[in-house]
């Protein structure tokens, strides 16, 4: 198989001469030529020859597409004014509708939608593929949004105000042209704009440093300047927020890296920086005062230093005071979502990777707490909250169980009821799951879980996949996927998911323990957590898939060179590869702070060195790699993954590779796209890992 997908390749591929730069590939970072694209329709014709062909990919495709169009999903909602609003995607709404209907009618089965925006009929009428990013609307009434659509899936987008009760665009409303953008709302009549000013006005990150105040009836050219960050920043965001007391405040967050930022608060005059840590996230409004996360040690009141990881309220009447306690976790504890109701904290905090949901009321000078009644050993998950009221929804989730939504009340003691349950879409009755601990290279202790059959064999040929992410403080949680289920655990694959350094299972600090130069931990957490694996005889290398996208993709192209004896298949997608020139490809100068700079002479070295696309040496018996992107992520991009592909190519080593046109950085502009993905990656592991 390997010399006929080298065959396949080189057949497909035009010719192209290497020049005299250090980087002959460098001519594929033209990201839209007619050369660039000549080479991805070829690439994509030799690698879906192979593996369309194999007489599973059909029947992977037919029941992915069936999951993923099903409709017995879960509509998850958002709060829309006195309703609920919902995106949704179908066999019949390739892009999708945006929608809504009652509270009470959203408690029934089949609840009575009213459509909002059928983004397939304004994709007809506009001759574009347009793709749902979010709305934003002016709370507490919502009867205006920015909503904003991008063309394929892209991070760039126009953002357009909506009429909710007329259902339609605004003709009187705020639009702001095609960029990467941000907006919010300062009162009815007004919205905060970041956006591409014209030239100069966007950071090396390619996003907006300049916000400015747009009045209603004004055009873009008569905005007002509110706040200017610099073009070395990453962003500058923007956070409308409103409580159930009636304030309203905005914040500004200038991004110094991907982690720090300078906040501040608009006001009336112009803007008043807040006491807060420059590592914080600003999650909610309660009683006029921020609800935030810190992500470093800050200095409180009374001289009391608040851990990190800590949620801290900061009382807007007095904004250079210092930031008041709420929760600190411990050691094996991390925040992992936060938000707000009308006179309460809600959080979703995990111990040792299992999540629970926690209220926080203020009492006094200080905070009572008390823990919802919620399925344990799960993944919890804050979905949706409303300043006007108490109510809040929160799913639960978890590998075997199907995921269940729940409707809370944070006033009351009573337990939340589950409104919406998912059917089960795969057979778990013959699974189980396990939680060990690998340990790494410095003795550090690496928790993972480990889906299987409850018969397993130790024999170390048990077919199995193994994911990890490992970067951004993200932590990675066990959740139920009917494809993962379906296409893998009921065909009697072994799944594991690793909580590796990088990610924020424990907190800041284990996402330091994997920052620039340390990261060489996230490497070999990986790594531990494969050899366990193989030492308990769960699988063996010639079994043992690997998958991860983005910051993953990273890890995955590392593992691919660092060990490539340990892996049978690894799918590498929408990856970053090559870090000597990350910062120069899309926006990826914003991640700095995660990565480091080729500027910095030790961050340099230490990014040559585990750089995947600088260190791929010809002549070494890797194994296949399945490589995936999509032309329209203008987030990390496409470069990586081309490049990479054809330095593998011009070593002569085997290789797939399939690069979407549509989808963006999330890898699907519908249902049908993201199904075909699905069917392509499990084919490729069966094919390679002989199932």
């Amino acid at each position: 198989m390997r010399s006929l997908v080298v065959a396949l390749l080189l057949c497909a591929a035009p010719a192209f001469a290497e020049t005299a730069s250090s980087d002959p590939n460098l001519w594929l970072e033209d990201v839209s030529s007619p050369r660039a694209l000549e080479w991805v329709r070829a690439h994509d014709a030799a690698s879906l020859k192979v593996l369309q062909a194999d007489p599973r990919y059909q029947h992977f495709f037919d029941e992915a597409l069936a999951l993923e169009q099903a409709s017995d999903r879960i509509p998850l909602p958002e709060f829309l004014g006195a309703g609920i609003g919902n995106l949704w995607q179908d066999a019949a709404h390739t892009q999708g509708v945006w929608r809504r209907t009652s509270l009470a009618d959203y408690r029934l089965a089949a609840p009575h939608w009213q459509t909002l925006l059928d983004l397939d009929a304004l994709s007809k009428a506009e001759h574009q593929t347009l793709v749902f990013k979010g709305d934003t609307c002016f709370q507490p009434a919502d009867k205006r949004c920015l909503v904003a659509v991008s063309d394929g899936g892209e991070d760039a987008v126009t953002t357009r105000e909506f009429d909710v009760p007329a259902a339609r665009f605004a003709p009187d409303g705020f639009t702001v042209p095609r960029a990467k953008q941000v907006a919010d709302w300062l009162d009815a009549d007004t919205v905060l704009v970041g956006t591409d000013w014209g030239p100069g006005s966007m950071t090396a990150s390619g996003y907006p440093y300049i916000i400015k105040r747009l009045h209603r009836g004004q055009t873009l050219g008569q905005a007002k300047e509110v706040f200017r960050g610099a073009p070395q920043d990453v962003a500058v965001q923007i956070s409308g927020l409103t409580d159930g007391q009636g304030h309203h405040a905005v914040i500004l967050q200038r991004g110094l890296d991907f982690f720090r930022s300078d906040s501040r608060l608009v006001t009336g005059t112009g803007t008043a920086a807040l006491n807060l840590p420059e590592k914080a996230e600003i999650d909610g409004l309660l009683d006029n005062r921020l609800v935030v996360k810190i992500n470093q040690d800050f200095a409180g009141a009374q001289g009391k230093t608040l851990p990190a990881g800590s949620i801290v309220t900061l009382d807007l009447a007095h904004p250079d005071a210092a930031p008041k306690l709420v929760f600190a976790p411990n050691a094996r504890q991390t925040v992992d979502e936060v938000a707000t109701t009308a006179n309460t904290i809600v959080a979703a905090i995990y111990d040792n990777v299992r999540g629970r949901g926690m209220v926080f009321r203020p009492m006094g000078a200080g905070w009572s707490s008390r823990r919802l009644d919620l399925p344990d050993n799960a993944s919890v998950h804050i979905v949706a909250t409303n300043p006007g009221n108490d109510a809040f929804f929160v799913e639960v989730t978890s590998f075997l169980q199907p995921t269940a939504l729940y409707l809370a009340d944070a006033s009351s003691a009573g337990t939340p009821e589950k409104i919406k349950s998912l059917p089960a879409k795969f057979d778990a009755s013959h699974d189980t799951v396990d939680q060990y601990e690998a340990v790494s290279t410095d003795g550090t202790k690496i928790p993972y879980f480990v889906v299987h059959p409850k018969d397993m064999k130790l024999d170390g040929k048990n077919p199995t996949l193994m994911t990890a992410y490992g970067g951004f403080q993200i932590s990675e949680t066990p959740t139920y996927s009917a494809t993962v289920g379906k296409l893998w655990l009921e065909r009697g694959g072994v799944y594991v998911l690793a909580n590796i350094r990088g990610g924020g299972e424990f907190g800041p600090a284990w996402h330091e323990a994997g920052l620039k130069t340390k990261r060489q931990h996230i490497y070999d957490d990986f790594a531990a957590v494969a050899k366990d694996l193989i030492a308990q005889q769960i699988t063996g290398p010639a079994h043992l898939g690997i998958r991860g996208g983005s910051n993953g993709g990273l890890l995955m192209g590392v593992e691919f060179e660092q060990h490539p004896d340990l892996w049978g298949a690894v799918i590498i997608d929408v990856p970053l590869l090559d870090m000597l020139r990350f910062e120069k490809i899309a926006a990826g100068a914003s991640w700095v702070g995660e990565y480091g700079s080729v500027s910095n002479p030790a961050e340099r070295a230490f990014l040559a060195k585990i750089s995947p696309y600088n260190n791929l040496q010809a002549g070494v018996h890797y194994p296949v790699p399945y490589i995936f992107t999509t032309t329209k992520d203008d987030r990390v991009g496409p470069v990586h993954a081309r490049k990479f592909a054809a330095r593998m190519e011009k070593m002569k080593l085997p290789f797939y590779y399939y690069e979407s046109i549509e989808g963006g950085h999330a890898a699907g502009a519908n249902l049908r796209e993201k199904a075909q993905e699905e069917a392509l990656e499990m084919t490729y592991l069966s094919m390679q890992l002989k199932m």
